[in-house]
């Protein structure tokens, strides 16, 4: 029998986990950290399943932004200037991706095909993980204060409409009664119905994880280190406790997947993205439908354990310390919101999270074999759609190594496109 290690606990690894045990493996899942807990990326994202999430972080026109990133440290998006000189050739990259709309258009459409039936994909899975109560398929939405506003990204939706998204746009007094709480200056909105979201991504990442256990996979609490290759075939993982002896190998370690990934023979461009979380514990105040101010550029959404807003993106590295003042301009853009939250609230029932989203430059993921040998698969990068490209990139990696037809093209994610 195979025996596969699968490097990485969250959403990703989980699904390759549970991918190559239909497959056959013998699977080994390596990670230090509690499955699904609060030092993991899968843990504070934005809780939703978005097949609609197909336009690149960079777009036509951002250079232009560049300087206001690096002066203004409390932006939407920000660049420390300590970090500036390390990450310029990835920033350069990333820019170059998304300089003209037919870019961004391949881009998309790269995306759709990882992310299109990405919330019924999920369903599958917390059913059969147990947790059916944690997925949910009730749509997603863009609120904006006008119609203006709207047409003002105009870019944006004609490049999801050619990649096949369709919406509803609602007007005030549809948006008002489908969002009683939602602060009045929000006029229009465009509802994406085949969205969904997960009511507790930690609790249900767990779960997966779990679900695999229970049917024969091994979790050993390490951090892998590096490889044993000889002749081009995988003898081994290097951890810090030591070898784990292994056929084959999955690279799915999130934003650490970069030093493992130059272990293999690649060296590719992964960086950080931090993101941040604020949520607010015990209210029963917020949005029926999980909903994307534009004036905000966050995810609001109603989880299992309080009303949350993630978003903000900061270039920093994995080493700085987190910046609250990002997860406090969440907090306030929430109560601005709702009114109806209350201001009172103590300090105890707010929580704040910062996390790093592993970003490819050209914001799509890296997927396919290593340069070294085939033994070793890279599943890692998905930027801001990790959560939701979870459960197709662990059929992509069941299906590289069971020797099966892919059920998508995957040479736009190749690894090859930076080497």
């Amino acid at each position: 029998m195979t025996h596969t290690v699968v490097i990485g606990a969250g959403i990703v690894g989980a699904c390759s986990a549970l991918a190559l045990l239909r497959e056959g493996h013998q699977v080994t899942i390596l990670d230090p950290g509690e499955p699904g807990g609060e030092q993991a990326a899968s843990y504070g994202n934005g809780c939703w399943l978005s097949p609609m999430s197909v336009i690149p972080p960079a777009t036509p026109g951002l250079w232009r932004k560049v300087p206001g990133f690096l002066a203004d440290p409390l932006g939407p998006l920000a660049i420390r200037w300590s970090y500036f000189p390390k990450v310029l050739p990835w920033l350069l990259r990333y820019l170059r991706a998304g300089s003209t709309e037919a870019k961004v258009q391949r881009t998309a459409y790269a995306l759709r095909a990882m992310l299109r039936g990405a919330p019924a994909l999920h369903a599958e899975l917390a059913e059969e993980a147990g947790v059916p109560h944690l997925i949910e398929r009730r749509g997603l939405m863009y609120i904006y204060p006008s119609r203006a506003e709207f047409e003002a990204e105009a870019m944006a939706w004609r490049v999801r409409y050619k990649a096949g998204i369709q919406w509803l746009e609602l007007n005030a007094d549809e948006l008002r009664q489908r969002e009683p709480h939602l602060d009045r200056r929000y006029g229009f909105a465009a509802l994406v119905e085949e969205g969904g979201h997960c009511r507790d991504p930690g609790a249900y990442v767990a779960a997966l994880v779990a679900l695999a256990q229970a049917q024969g996979a091994v979790h050993r609490r390490a951090a892998a280190t590096g490889f044993r290759i000889e002749a081009g075939r995988l003898k081994a993982v290097l951890t810090s406790q030591g070898e784990v002896a292994a056929d084959r190998a999955v690279i799915s370690a999130g934003a650490h997947s970069k030093a493992l990934a130059a272990a293999a023979g690649d060296t590719l461009p992964l960086e950080t993205e931090r993101g941040y979380h604020a949520m607010i514990e015990g209210v029963d105040i917020g949005p029926v439908t999980p909903l994307m101010p534009s004036d905000g550029k966050m995810s609001i959404t109603m989880t299992n354990r309080g009303l949350r807003v993630a978003g903000q993106v900061e270039i920093a590295g994995l080493a700085a310390a987190p910046n609250w003042q990002r997860a406090e301009i969440l907090r306030d853009h929430l109560l601005r919101c709702f009114p109806a939250l209350p201001r009172d609230l103590p300090a105890e029932r707010i929580r704040f999270w910062m996390g790093h989203r592993p970003s490819m430059p050209d914001g799509l993921p890296v997927i396919g074999m290593s340069h070294a040998t085939d033994d070793v698969v890279y599943a890692f990068g998905h930027g801001h759609v990790g959560l939701v490209a979870g459960p197709r990139t662990g059929r992509l990696v069941g299906q590289l190594l069971g020797g099966q037809p892919l059920e998508i093209d995957i040479r736009p994610y190749d690894p090859a496109r930076f080497t």
